[in-house]
């Protein structure tokens, strides 16, 4: 279990005469003017902390005539004399999962990233022109990451991306066509982006579909089990090789898979995608597919743990008004009344971004988040026979579709599921 600490900053306030500082490499130091003495521990919790050793977005380091050092907040055209980092300052932890609940259900995704920069980072976000993961990708953008929209509609995708460049005009954002309903095209859509980049540090599991009436995608399996989840496991794991240490998966789940009515006992490839509509119902699909989402994610954790790569899975809000009801009118009457009583769509982007790039989350895999904090998924979510079986019937209806030996075409050796 994570060490959640108390989610008052009361405790971090300095005693009088106290004076916090930073050192350039990042290390926190305090200073006591009255008895002029200086120690590496905060004087009230007795607890270390660090700073990013780049300064956060926007600001400037400077140095006067005179030697003095002062930073420049070029949004806010503002100088300062205290080091900026300061205000984003995390305490060392003794454990990985050890960190403090900063942030709830009413936090905008914006304000989890205020101040952060994070120029240099490449994202992915699956469904990125619209709800949730627009408000995902704008987001990040505007704070300097470079975000590829993986989408199906390449009109929508650039429209969305020049929504963002109208208020970042140097946003780095790319659209590479992906339609999560053939597999084929994921395989071509890894091939595009590995000629683009060679590294990737955010891969947001976003896109989804949600009351759909039963249908086969062209690949022959059930549509919401295919979108929801089988394209992105093949996804994520044709990227594998562009990831490395520090690099994180974020899987967009939901509460919806404590409804499940999936088993270690009942799985199977009929439970998981029937072929026809007998006693088929799109909720139960949905359900279903949340709970793969999660099981998926916990054991993509354990296989990847020794390589430095997190994954961690997340709620974003319950009948959030997106396009995720556009399948069926009475779905959209449903959410368009509850609208009034639910996240809006930066609010419910929160999580996706907290899990993608909370400094305090290095580390921190296997977990699942609901308002950027932790909780506990369902039992079924936690079994680990249902996990292991998922990934084995995934394999093999992935194999059925692409073969084996049908590798990249890129020389990096990727098969078409990691055996690790």
């Amino acid at each position: 279990m994570a060490a959640i600490m108390p989610d008052s900053d009361s405790e971090d306030e300095l005693p009088p005469g106290w004076e916090e500082r930073a050192t350039v490499d990042g290390s926190v130091y305090y200073v006591n003017h009255a008895t002029k003495g200086t120690q590496w521990t905060h004087p009230r919790t007795g607890k270390k902390k660090v700073v990013s050793g780049d300064l956060p977005f926007g600001w400037e380091k400077c140095v006067s005539e005179d030697g003095k050092v002062f930073y420049v907040d070029h949004a806010n055209r503002r100088t300062t004399y205290s080091d900026p980092r300061l205000a984003f300052a995390t305490e060392e932890k003794e454990h990985a999962q050890d960190f403090r609940q900063r942030f709830d259900g009413s936090t905008m995704a914006l304000q989890v990233l205020h101040g952060r920069d994070l120029a240099g980072k490449v994202a992915i976000i699956t469904g990125a022109n619209t709800g949730i993961g627009f408000e995902t990708a704008r987001s990040m953008a505007l704070h300097g990451c470079t975000v590829v929209f993986a989408c199906r509609d390449a009109k929508k995708s650039q429209e969305a991306i020049s929504k963002i460049k109208a208020e970042r005009v140097n946003a780095s954002c790319e659209f590479i066509e992906l339609d999560l309903a053939r597999l084929h095209s994921v395989k071509t859509f890894v091939t595009n982006f590995k000629l683009r980049y060679k590294k990737l540090d955010m891969l947001v599991l976003n896109a989804g579909v949600f009351g759909v009436s039963f249908s086969l995608t062209p690949d022959g399996y059930e549509t919401t089990f295919q979108v929801n989840h089988l394209s992105h496991m093949y996804l994520t794991l044709q990227l594998e090789s562009l990831m490395g240490q520090g690099s994180r998966v974020v899987v967009v789940s939901s509460e919806s898979h404590r409804f499940s009515n999936l088993s270690s006992a009942t799985l199977s490839q009929t439970s998981l995608s029937p072929t026809s509509a007998t006693h088929f119902w799109s909720l139960m699909a949905y359900n279903n597919s949340k709970l793969c989402n999660i099981a998926f994610g916990l054991e993509l954790a354990r296989r990847w743990e020794d390589k430095g790569i997190i994954v961690n899975s997340l709620h974003p809000g319950n009948m959030v008004s997106s396009e995720l009801s556009r399948y069926w009118w009475f779905y959209r009457i449903l959410f368009a009344v509850v609208r009034p009583f639910t996240k809006s769509l930066q609010q419910a982007a929160s999580t996706s971004v907290y899990c993608a790039t909370a400094p305090e989350l290095e580390g921190a895999t296997e977990l699942y988040f609901n308002n950027c904090c932790r909780c506990e998924p369902s039992a079924a979510a936690r079994d680990p026979e249902l996990a292991r079986i998922l990934w084995d019937l995934s394999t093999t209806m992935i194999q059925a579709i692409i073969s084996p030996g049908d590798g990249d075409g890129d020389g990096s050796g990727d098969g078409v599921v990691s055996d690790n």
